[in-house]
């Protein structure tokens, strides 16, 4: 990407908007347009709502750096709007985001390169509460949803299925419960970064993930040579499997008793988290970049597909 000839780049840094992960995307955004800022960026913050695309021709920006989380930000949708508009911006594509938000064809994507998933299922939630889908233990979740929104955890023995919420999707991914240790390796452009382990006293849910004190990270984390290598190459190839560019992060479950045969992938994140608490950035400081500096990095890696 060729940055504008402009003095100092203007760049608009997406944040907030409507999906059931605003308050995660604002937090990212302010951490983001602040270490921007610094590394010597125009930088306005912009809140994405339904006049996203007038102001931001008002704004007339150099770059749109993405700090939008959940629907809409990264599901293909605002990637499709500023193609239209033709504004280079950082993370991945229409294409790439739509996959990755998509849980079960990320794993379709996942099974044609050849990487391991665990077994899963569409359901519709009336079905769900009625029987168990399938045999215990096994997780429910919105198969379009990310941060640990909407997940529930069906034991071993479980009597009875899960009472899904009325303000759940119709349909919902059912998957094996796979025990084990919480492991998550970023990839920026062609590199994979670092592997975490993350611990928590309970599931990495929404609060273990972005309240202070809700989880540990581990990195590099304390695991055999031969399943660090795994996550990094495995993490590599779905990266390139999704078509993602600039930045992603890849979760795994580990089940050590397993060796190797216990390594599983879950989810690939085309938007990770920026904040005080995220896992993405503690990566890229593993590997001597700043915070500003990769920032800037994704600022500069950033494009337009068509």
């Amino acid at each position: 990407m060729g940055l504008s000839s402009r003095a100092t780049p203007k760049v608009v840094v997406l944040k907030g908007g409507p999906s059931a992960e605003r308050e995660v995307s604002l937090s990212s955004g302010r951490e983001c347009a602040a270490a921007l800022r610094e590394e010597g960026f125009e930088v306005v913050e912009l809140d994405a709502g339904p006049d996203l695309a007038a102001r931001l021709g008002e704004i007339s920006p150099d770059v749109v750096f993405n700090a939008l989380h959940g629907r809409w930000g990264e599901d293909g949708c605002v990637q499709g709007l500023l193609e239209w508009l033709r504004i280079p911006y950082t993370h991945s594509g229409v294409l790439a985001s739509a996959l990755a938000m998509d849980k079960e064809k990320t794993k379709a994507a996942y099974v044609a390169a050849g990487l391991p998933v665990a077994l899963s299922l569409l359901a519709h939630k009336s079905d769900i509460r009625a029987a168990h889908p399938m045999a215990p233990p096994y997780v429910v979740k919105p198969y379009n949803e990310g941060s640990s929104v909407g997940v529930y955890i069906v034991p071993e023995g479980a009597n009875s299925p899960p009472q899904i919420a009325d303000n759940m999707p119709e349909t919902l991914m059912v998957e094996q419960f796979i025990p084990g240790r919480e492991l998550t390796v970023s990839v920026l452009g062609d590199r994979a970064l670092a592997v975490t382990e993350i611990m928590t006293s309970g599931w990495y849910d929404y609060a273990a993930k972005y309240n202070p004190g809700g989880s540990t990270h581990v990195c590099p984390a304390e695991i055999p040579s031969e399943i660090e290598a795994a996550c990094l190459d495995f993490a590599l190839r779905a990266h390139a499997a999704l078509g993602c560019r600039g930045l992603s992060r890849t979760d795994f479950r580990w089940d050590a008793d397993k060796g190797l045969a216990g390594l599983i992938l879950l989810e690939t994140n085309t938007q990770p988290g920026m904040t005080p608490t995220s896992l993405s950035p503690e990566h890229a400081q593993a590997c001597g970049y700043s915070f500003g500096a990769f920032c800037r990095w994704l600022v500069e890696d950033a494009s337009c597909e068509r």
